[in-house]
């Protein structure tokens, strides 16, 4: 051969002895065959096999099969993000004419997807208050095909009951699937309890450094992970693996970070709320929406939580989110570095509480010094509270 050849073709190599602790980052638009037969075969390989980069590489199907671990699941599908994830149930399971019930305390791009994506493609939603648990049946219709949760609830943390809300689903023949990232598998297992697609956004606690969007479906029907796979072929959905290994890398810790930040807020919710002027909005505190629900299905909490604050204080918020040192000031949460994010949800919500009217300040411990965390967080509240 001659050197343009050699510069191109790897030759084997011996890899007997060689073991690492590290998963191989394998990049690969192009899977080639060993014969013409295996080629002409190729879309007979099953889901699990490989065909093209596109429909993954031994790299994803790690995280694939770690996930599905954790998940207590049959498949998992790894997604470009959480709300890729959120739309490819979605369009798996439903068609022109039928009918989503979704969580008003879902994330709202969730809600938008329905909105603005969904009902001009003639497949209607309607949205339900949260802790609605079995009156949910209600509101179910003759079109209603998939029922979509999320618990905690996106910013005002209601936790729903699950299980009476799946018991009347398979009454109805309905799937159901839930966004499970603020617990992620750890502290809430959603398939051992009947749910359908359990969804999270691998960009917040499994990826664990800000750094990585990704998203992931797990299942425990193979007709299921078929209807996600095709719809993200037809899609052209891909991850690339460099992120996975990230992801791969992030869950190794993931454990000890979770159990970490829920650890640390479980103590500043606890002192917050003792100051009497603010609503604390956690699972793991007993005056916090659905705290029973939480006590029974969940095996801890983790480190997001939001504060409802007066509206005296609206005028101060700005400085004193200026003068934090410790935190930062961001969307999204999971990682090392804490974040604060002030939100308002009433343009999303049909039930009517005082809290919808209110900022809602979202904050998200990290893995600084705790000290330093509740400097900072004594410091914040002291500056807007003006105490």
């Amino acid at each position: 051969m001659r050197d343009a050849t050699k510069a191109i073709l790897h030759p084997a190599i011996n890899e007997d002895g060689y073991a690492a602790l590290t998963v191989p980052t394998h990049r690969a638009s192009t899977i080639v065959f060993t014969n013409a037969q295996s080629y002409a075969k190729r879309g007979q390989r099953d889901l699990d096999n490989y065909s093209y980069g596109m429909h993954g590489t031994p790299t994803q199907r790690v995280l694939e099969a770690q996930l599905t671990a954790l998940e207590n699941g049959q498949r998992t599908v790894i997604v470009p993000s959480g709300q890729a994830a959120i739309a490819i149930v979605m369009l798996s399971v439903l068609q022109t004419g039928d009918h989503v019930l979704i969580a008003e305390t879902a994330y709202p791009p969730a809600i938008g997807f329905c909105k603005n994506f969904l009902a001009p493609r003639g497949i209607s939603y309607s949205t339900y208050a949260p802790g609605i648990g079995a009156d949910i049946e209600a509101q179910i219709t003759d079109q209603t095909r998939l029922i979509w949760m999320e618990s905690p609830g996106s910013t005002t943390m209601e936790v729903e009951d699950v299980p009476a809300i799946v018991k009347v689903a398979k009454k109805h023949g309905i799937l159901t699937g839930i966004d499970n990232t603020w617990a992620t598998p750890l502290l809430f297992k959603p398939l051992d309890h009947g749910v359908d697609f359990s969804m999270q956004a691998l960009t917040k606690y499994p990826s664990g450094h800000s750094d990585v969007l990704m998203g992931s479906v797990t299942v425990n029907d193979l007709g299921l992970r078929k209807n996600l796979r095709d719809q993200m072929r037809m899609l052209g959905m891909h991850t690339a693996p460099d992120a996975i290994s990230l992801v791969l890398r992030g869950l190794e810790t993931m454990a000890l970070r979770v159990a970490h930040s829920g650890r640390i807020a479980g103590d500043i919710v606890t002192k917050i709320a003792a100051r009497g002027d603010c609503e604390v909005l956690y699972p793991g505190l007993a005056s916090s929406p659905g705290h029973d629900i939480w006590k029974r299905d969940f095996n801890g909490a983790s480190g997001l939580f939001s504060v409802v604050l007066p509206t005296a204080w609206d005028a101060r918020l700005d400085d004193a989110l200026n003068a934090l040192e410790v935190f930062s000031i961001g969307a999204s949460w999971g990682g090392t570095h804490s974040l604060m994010a002030p939100m308002t949800v009433k343009e999303h919500r049909s039930a009517t509480h005082p809290r919808n009217d209110c900022t809602i300040l979202r904050i998200s411990i990290g893995l600084e010094d705790p000290a330093d965390i509740r400097a900072d967080l004594d410091a914040f509240f002291n500056r807007i509270s003006r105490t």
